[in-house]
């Protein structure tokens, strides 16, 4: 207790940040993809209008045959005053080896004002809704809105995030066909996803990746396998393609489609995914791009134009919108009174009146 009462007290040095597990943001309500769609909105206009700084990502690969690495992908919000960092870890053997998630993620948050640590959170979950919000995202522009069918290419975290994404913009989806490597994968997928969207009819393709694509209104690839699964031929008229991973789809798949949109194509084509390849091929020029989904949610380019257009949407993934979007899941958490305060410090080391017991000389 201050000593005279007219002087000031000294100003507290503790430091605290809100420390949110998955299941913290589940029971917060952060599984909401209305929230993260927005979120994913705002943060593409703010970059758009230089209001984000979004230095280049490190990334640290331990092994070049199996691509396992740990990736630090940092963002700030300039108006926000909130700075993040994704830290994420991709192990593709994992299932295989040891029976575990090949992706995990923390987030931790940052005001820019005294430059503390506000929160530290579990980040796959961030990280997938990220994926799910912007395919939805693209899907509000690029889809039929009546669409009644969607076909999977994969089972796995992506997949699932992705069809919840998918039902929340386009609600007159009505059946939900999934093709995976195994007949057990599929099973899961349906035995999970049918207690999420209990009013979806769910069909298994037993592996049969035409049967599970074949004539759908939206497909959606979300495999690791880098092989052309995908075939020109199985995508109708009017089809929405939503491309998560790398090379999953044969090059006449784009090929034919009337607009071809990525989350960001400069950055895009310098990777692996198919459109990559074509460009490196020069099967696909800069031309052929009909924009950035920016353009589409700001209204300077066009969505979709008639019924019989095929759509292309491919995203590589920006680390910005994962900040976003944990920023808005934060807000919820905090208001929903979700997580724990962890105490960074109490005080400043050399004001701890114990110092002289903890030294070691």
């Amino acid at each position: 207790m201050n000593a005279n009462p007219l002087e000031p007290a000294p100003p507290s040095h503790r430091i605290a940040c809100r420390y949110l597990s998955q299941e913290d943001l589940l029971q917060a309500g952060c599984l909401d993809l209305k929230l993260a769609i927005k979120a994913a909105e705002n943060s593409l206009a703010a970059y758009k209008n230089d209001d984000i700084l979004f230095p280049e990502k490190i990334v640290q690969i331990f092994n070049e045959d199996t691509q396992e690495r740990i990736n630090c992908l940092p963002a700030t919000f300039i108006k926000e005053k909130i700075c993040g960092v994704k830290w994420v870890s991709v192990f593709p053997p994992n299932p295989v080896l040891h029976g575990l998630q090949n992706l995990s993620a923390v987030i931790i948050l940052s005001e820019i004002e005294r430059g503390f640590p506000i929160a530290f959170m579990e980040g796959t979950l961030c990280s997938n809704i990220r994926v799910g919000a912007m395919g939805a995202l693209a899907a509000k522009h690029l889809a039929r809105p009546d669409s009644k069918s969607i076909g999977f290419i994969g089972a796995g975290e992506q997949a699932k995030m992705h069809l919840i994404a998918m039902k929340t913009v386009l609600p007159s989806l009505e059946e939900c066909r999934i093709g995976a490597k195994t007949n057990e994968e599929e099973a899961q997928f349906i035995k999970e996803m049918s207690l999420v969207l209990p009013d979806l009819k769910f069909v298994a393709a037993n592996t049969d990746l035409q049967k599970a694509t074949d004539g759908a209104d939206v497909i959606v690839t979300a495999t690791s396998a880098q092989a052309p699964l995908l075939k020109a031929e199985w995508m109708k008229k009017g089809c929405f393609y939503s491309h998560i991973g790398g090379w999953e789809d044969e090059y006449a798949v784009a090929a034919q489609c009337d607009k071809i949109v990525c989350d960001d194509w400069d950055t895009v084509k310098h990777r692996t995914q198919t459109l990559s390849r074509m460009y490196k091929d020069g099967e696909l020029t800069d031309n052929d791009i009909h924009g950035n989904l920016v353009d589409l949610v700001t209204g300077e380019k066009p969505g979709r134009e008639s019924d019989d257009e095929r759509t292309y949407f491919n995203a590589v993934g920006l680390a910005y919108v994962d900040v976003g979007i944990a920023h808005a899941m934060f807000q919820r958490a905090v208001e929903s009174h979700a997580g724990m305060d962890l105490t960074i410090q109490e005080t400043m080391i050399f004001e701890h009146p114990q110092l002289k017991d903890w030294v070691r000389l």
